[in-house]
Order: C-alpha cells, then structure tokens, then sequence
C-alpha cells in the first residue's frame, strides 16, 4: 500500500473537492492559511491505495460459495498478522485528519485570536453515535427483535441493512422494528462479492437497488463487506452512504477514507464506520472484551467524530457476545455529550450544516441556514496545551 503525500487527487465525478474548510465551516471571508493543504479528497476517495493484489479479492469472491463457513474463517484467521503489518491506515486510530484538522487552526490562529466554526453536531452534542446492523442471513433478521429491545432497554435505536435477494425476508419481523422507530437500510443486493466486479455488473444491480429503495423507503445503503468504488458510487440515489471504513486493515477490501467525520460522495453523504466491527474483534481478532470499543469511542469523542458501529446479528447469538454488546452501549450511555442517533438522523443534519454559513451581525456570529437554531457557534483559540474551543454563546 503506497502512502503519497499527493493530497492533489481529484474527486469522483459528481463530487465537490472536500476541504478543512468545509469541514470546520469557518466564516467564507477567512482566508485558508498557505502553509497548510487543506484538500482532502485524496484521503477520503482513498487516492492512496494500490489495489495491484485486487485481483487475490476477486478470486477469493469467485471461490468463497464453495469453502464453507468454518474455513472461510479460518483463512481470515490465519492472514491477520500479514494484514496488520499495514502501515498506514494506522488500526484501529489512523491520526492523519485530526493532525491535519489541528496544523489547519493552529495555522489560522497565529494571526488572529480566535476562529469562530459551526459545531459538528447540534445543540451541545460533542459526537455522535451511530448504530447499524448488517444482517446476512435470515438467521440475523430472527435475532433482530432480540437485540432491538435490548437497544431500547438502554435508549437506543439503529438501523438495519437487508439483503433483498439472498434470503426470504421475515415482514413481520421488519414492520415490527419500523413500529418500534427503527430504520430499515439496504445492503447490496445479492452479498456474492460481485456488485463491483464490472461497471456493466454495477450499473445493472444499481437499477435493481434502486427499486428496492424506493420500495422499502430506505434512505441509507452499505455495502457488503465494505466492497466499494468512490467514482461509481457517485451514482447512487441515497441519503447516505456507509460503505468506507476510516481505518480497517482486516476487511477483504483494506485502506480506508482516514475521516471520523461525513463527508460527502456525490449527492450522498458518506458515514464512515469508525469503530471496528464485532466482526472484526471477535471473530477474526479473537478479542473477549471491549476495550478497543472504549478506546476508539473516546479518541472519537476528544475529536468530535461520528462514532458508527456495525453489529451483525448473525454473530450475535451467544449470551457472551450479547453480554459484550450490552457493555458497550452502557459505556456510551454513560459518556457526556453524545448525540445518540439513527444514520438518516446524522446524514440529514450534516447535509443542514454543509448548507449553512457563519455570518457577523451586531450580536456576534450567527449561523444562517437550515442548521440555524439547532447548531452552535464554536470559538478556538490557542490554549497552554494546543488548540481549545469554547461555545461562543457561553461568552
């Protein structure tokens, strides 16, 4: 995997260039300091990446239907010290935005006093927590009810992505999550490894996705395995997408967008996964408690990222790992100034705040725009330690 330090990468075609700028959402007459690059899009279109061995991929698609389950693990087993010598994306923090974020202020603050941006999130809210749910089999889709009332015990909702065509799907099951205010998301069509084999291959199931979506009213798409192509995802009709990890050397398709926060990828926004999958940690890794979890989710919060979470009811049969789950969200519960939201919620609020703009009056900075009213006005400054923030309505 070759690390450029070429931040020049062009965006897919449909896609704005995405900048710190737009990130922060400082005022439009604050000009961008020139010792910093303030591009992004070769980190978050993963511009990086060399995708030579792509081909070992494709091959292992062609043959996984005929290794069974227990083998298929056993492989991804046997491969993970080669994949964890990856460099960079560093796993399971990879820093390189965050730095970059923090040179763009302290840059901006060696000739001002203080940088007036728009929050991340809405009201007070320091992150946001996300949960979604890939469910492969329909063996997952019975565990559903299980682990929705978990989740709402302990105040919490999520979305869940179906597979339209590889299992019968229970509606009883899915109307009983939507009553509930669950969210119902797409993911893939088939979960055969093929839905980018060829853009003729893309562009006849994009169809065929599409309907479905229109269909269930599913406004979110992840795909399977985190199989994904920035410049043809372009095309997709959705909300959101959540296909692109921040970091994940582990998964068939390695590298990551390096970003805990959205961004956009054509007319979607992305909601890149940035806590490792249960998947991951407990299958392939083999680790018995969450310590990752809690790790990943307070660097996330120090950062005021998106933490979003997949969780696979497929895996989750066991009162172990159910046990683990349980653990996670009361760590969450208990952390101050998380946004506990569905990903339609996130996406939504994000495309509000891309679409607003700081502006001065008599009373200080303002936020004009649909994000007005529920966003807030951050200052940073240089403190004794770095760069802090400080609402600006607390002044």
């Amino acid at each position: 995997m070759n690390m450029s330090p070429d931040t020049g990468t062009p965006p897919p075609a449909g896609s704005e260039r995405s900048t710190i700028r737009e990130l922060l959402k400082v005022p439009v007459d604050l000009s961008d300091p020139v010792d910093v690059d303030g591009v992004l899009d070769h980190w978050l279109y993963e511009g990086y990446v060399d995708d030579s061995q792509g081909w070992k991929r494709r091959l292992y698609y062609m043959m996984k239907p005929l290794i069974p389950r227990p083998i298929q693990i056993a492989l991804r087993q046997r491969y993970v010290n080669v994949q964890a010598e990856t460099a960079f994306p560093a796993w399971p923090i990879e820093p390189l935005l965050v730095t970059k974020v923090d040179a763009y202020l302290r840059s901006l603050l060696a000739t001002r006093p203080e940088v007036p941006r728009i929050a991340y999130w809405p009201g007070n809210a320091r992150a946001a927590f996300v949960i979604t749910h890939d469910v492969e089999w329909d063996t997952g889709l019975r565990r559903a009810p299980a682990l929705a009332a978990l989740e709402k015990e302990l105040g919490f909702t999520s979305c869940w992505n179906l597979v339209p065509e590889r299992y019968p799907i229970d509606w009883d099951i899915v109307d009983e999550l939507k009553a509930g205010g669950f969210e119902i998301g797409l993911h893939g069509l088939k979960h055969d490894g093929k839905l980018f084999q060829s853009r003729s291959v893309f562009t006849a199931r994009l169809a065929a996705i599409h309907a479905y979506a229109r269909k269930w009213g599913a406004e979110g798409f992840r795909s399977p395995s985190t199989l994904r192509n920035a410049a043809w995802m372009t095309a997709m009709q959705f909300t959101y997408d959540s296909s692109f990890p921040d970091t994940d050397p582990y998964e068939p398709q390695t590298g990551g967008c390096c970003s805990i926060w959205p961004y956009f990828l054509g007319s979607m926004v992305e909601l890149p996964l940035t806590l490792p999958q249960d998947h991951t940690l407990f299958e392939i890794l083999q680790h018995r408690d969450i310590r990752v979890w809690q790790e990943k989710m307070e660097w996330i919060l120090q950062h005021g990222g998106v933490a979003m979470l997949n969780i696979h009811p497929d895996y989750m049969l066991a009162d172990d790992r159910l046990a683990l789950y349980r653990d996670l969200l009361l760590h969450v519960r208990s952390l101050p100034g998380v946004w506990h939201c569905q990903p339609r919620e996130a996406a939504r609020w994000w495309r509000d705040r891309q679409a607003s703009a700081l502006r001065r009056d008599a009373g200080g900075w303002r936020i004009e725009g649909p994000a007005a009213g529920r966003g807030s006005v951050l200052m940073a400054r240089m403190g004794s330690d770095g760069v802090v923030t400080h609402d600006a309505a607390a002044v």
